[in-house]
């Protein structure tokens, strides 16, 4: 796991521009370090060495070195892909899973994303025609970034590398700041730098004669066959199984979160790996906000060590800006944190741990998909009066059950943007100074063409679509990759995994959610070998005390400040803001989560432009 940065036309400087962009990284990769450098461009390599440590250092060259590779991930089916291209004819320098992108390339070229099984982002620069080629995996479980200066193309694993570019200028994009309020995190290619974009995932890319050209190169597709439930479990725990002893491959040792639920629990089980690492939060409220119970219960059921920490809401508030900082971009997802705090326990024991992201958005595990079937006698109601009730309810007081009446007359692309929707248009709109980020559309026009891919299915199956797109990409991978390697750590997801991917688009509705069950064949083929009370419980996923916080002097003293600052009087309408937060403190409404997403952006905004 590593992380790269690069850019054409490169500035005459004996590689300080280049060094100073690298060295904003060397928290993804702290073991060593390359660069190369000629007349047209620049490429800067920070590698943190998990395969072939002492061989696989990079930029990376092919045979006659009229290639050079930057790389970062994991390709778990390199020693097959290896024997391939030897047979074929290639010349290996090394054992590293990298070079087998490097000779692909060479035989397969832009296809040769689609012989690659793992995580991934990487740059190719062919010498002989000046030409950049680039490619992110099927799930963007690895970051890519890239934008275009007056004279410079650039690209990299982390937007802060950029800010070390003599060309490049920081400017808030107030467009991403309005989407970002009701998503919780920055969606699509934009991101909150102007100019700067995201490598979509399963996209390549073509850099040539100062243009880039960008194609997808694969699509998920649901296409369901017919099976009963434990037909279903037995093929997922067959393919579970098999992607996490592939996911093993390392030179270092391995270990795995672990939380309460089913997730990793299936995963560290499966893995029979020798540590486990789980992070609890202190709260006043019993264990509501600690998981560490749970999993002890369970290593120990297992067999394995739990190494375990319960975190003080002074250390989270404490570490909160510089984890805002590492981000890039800000998220509120207040797991984000917790998932920081396990990954700085974890890295001082391992160097690569296994997590069970992807299960909820494969399996139909988030409780929302169950709404499309839980059909109440109002439901019975023509759709026509339940959409003329919906409308009308705007003008009632919000009391307890109008949302519900608002949403019985919506359609599933109306009513769902993903698993947070924090403001609605009407609601940013009335916290916002900027005309800018007000003229923004609503936040379903950024769902519409997902929506539109999978016209023909059902609700359920739509709203996962939607959240593989969008949600997957933007919160739950971007926490994952940007906390763990801020602690120098790789996280390996082995549920998102195209051999996994393939069977879970074949699942039906009826093996993915009912009304009672969400993942239904994960949860049967965990029952093989978890206890009945794991593979069951609902799901939790790292907890984190923000309400209560918020209601206590210190942290709403610590989030009014904010509030009233000069960056948010920028912004916002300062007032409200503070009102949002008193209402809340006086415990009339829950507005915690529109009280982080706002507090969260003011934090990161100071990071970065004050």
């Amino acid at each position: 796991m590593c992380g790269f940065v690069g850019f054409t036309n490169y500035i005459r400087d004996d590689g300080a521009i280049l060094e100073r962009m690298m060295n904003s990284i060397t928290h993804r990769g702290p073991d060593s370090a390359g660069m190369y450098v000629d007349k047209d461009i620049a490429l800067g390599f920070r590698r943190l060495s998990i395969i072939d440590i002492e061989g696989g250092n990079q930029p990376m060259f092919n045979e006659d070195k009229s290639l050079v590779l930057l790389f970062n991930g994991e390709i778990y089916n390199f020693k097959q892909l290896r024997d391939d291209l030897e047979e074929l004819g290639h010349t290996f320098s090394t054992n590293a899973d990298s070079e087998v992108v490097l000779h692909g390339y060479e035989q397969w070229g832009e296809k040769v994303a689609n012989q690659l099984r793992g995580m991934f982002a990487f740059v190719i620069y062919n010498k002989a025609n000046g030409t950049i080629f680039g490619a992110r995996d099927v799930f963007g479980i690895k970051p890519f970034y890239y934008t275009k200066t007056e004279s410079s193309f650039l690209f990299g694993s982390e937007i802060k590398a950029f800010v070390g570019h003599p060309e490049f200028e920081k400017k808030l994009n107030e467009q991403q700041l309005a989407h970002y309020l009701s998503f919780q995190y920055s969606p699509l290619e934009d991101t909150f730098f102007k100019g700067v974009y995201k490598l979509l995932p399963a996209h390549y890319f073509v850099f040539k004669n100062g243009e880039i050209t960008k194609e997808c190169y694969f699509k998920p597709e649901f296409k369901t066959v017919p099976g009963v439930l434990d037909f279903y479990a037995d093929e997922v725990d067959k393919a579970v199984r098999e992607s996490v002893e592939a996911h093993k491959i390392a030179d270092v040792e391995v270990g795995s979160f672990l939380s309460s639920g089913i997730d990793s629990s299936y995963i560290a089980e499966a893995a029979n790996v020798d540590k486990t690492f789980t992070v609890g939060f202190e709260s006043n409220d019993g264990d509501r906000y600690n998981e560490i119970g749970y999993a002890k219960q369970f290593a120990d059921t297992i067999g394995v060590k739990n190494i375990s920490k319960i975190i003080s809401a002074d250390e989270y508030w404490t570490e909160f800006p510089k984890i805002q900082y590492h981000m890039d971009e800000p998220l509120a997802d207040p797991a984000a944190i917790a998932l920081y705090f396990v990954s700085k326990l974890a890295a001082e024991h391992v160097k690569v741990v296994m997590s069970g992201e992807g299960a909820d958005e494969l399996f139909g595990g988030y409780r929302i998909y169950q709404e499309p079937l839980t059909l109440t006698l109002y439901d019975r109601l023509p759709f026509a009066l339940r959409r003329i009730i919906s409308k009308l309810c705007k003008y009632l007081p919000q009391v307890r059950g109008i949302n519900y009446l608002v949403r019985r007359g919506k359609t599933i692309e109306e009513r769902y943007i993903g698993n947070a929707n924090i403001f609605s248009k009407k609601e940013r709109d009335a916290i916002l100074k900027s005309e800018i980020a007000k003229s923004v559309p609503q936040p379903k026009s950024l769902c519409d063409r997902f929506y539109d891919e999978v016209a023909n299915k059902d609700d359920v199956t739509k709203m996962q679509y939607l959240d593989i797109n969008m949600w997957l990409m933007g919160d739950i991978l971007l926490k994952a990759d940007k906390t763990s390697m801020a602690n120098s750590l790789e996280l390996r997801v082995p549920f998102l995994d195209k051999n996994v991917l393939d069977l879970a688009l074949t699942l039906p509705l009826d093996c993915r959610v009912n009304t009672t069950t969400t993942k239904l064949a994960l949860r049967r083929a965990a029952e093989k070998t978890l206890p009945p009370i794991t593979a069951q419980k609902d799901k939790l996923g790292f907890p984190v005390p923000i309400r209560e916080w918020l209601r206590e002097e210190q942290y709403y003293n610590i989030v009014k400040e904010q509030f009233e600052s000069d960056a948010a009087q920028k912004y916002f309408n300062t007032t409200k803001l503070v009102k949002m937060l008193d209402i809340h403190k006086t415990g009339k409404k829950d507005l915690s989560r529109k009280i982080w997403t706002v507090y969260t952006f003011l934090v990161w905004y100071c990071e970065y432009f004050k």
